[in-house]
């Protein structure tokens, strides 16, 4: 799936300091259901070439592409190297997108998931 055709996620390239992510981070869909969500850490991410990085920006992006219908939110820390993602509740869908994005970003590792 082209990321850039996704007519449903929004691409934010801004690179300023934002709001905190507590702050932005939904906790709840449009159906009022809570959240799920999960942090994934990319080391070294940040000292890898501008290429480098764009390519596995790139890849990110397509796999959150193909979950559309789950993602809800996505933000790539660079200082930290931290991936963040919300999701809707759906059973598997924190394994899949973390596979998922292990595949095309071998490095990426699941550090965290929330249950509630």
């Amino acid at each position: 799936m082209d990321f850039e055709s996704s007519k449903s996620l929004k691409v934010s390239l801004a690179l300023a300091p934002g709001e905190s992510l507590w702050k932005r981070a939904p906790t709840h869909g449009d159906d009022g259901r809570l959240l799920a969500d999960f942090m994934m850490l990319i080391p070294g991410l940040n000292k890898r070439s501008s290429t480098q990085i764009q390519t596995r920006v790139e890849r990110i992006a397509m796999v959150l592409g193909g979950f559309d219908q789950v993602v809800v939110f996505a933000d790539l820390n660079m200082k930290l190297n931290l991936l963040w993602v919300s999701h809707r509740p759906v059973a598997g869908s924190c394994t899949d997108i973390a596979t998922s994005v292990q595949m095309y970003v071998p490095e990426a590792k699941l550090i965290a998931q929330r249950f509630d």
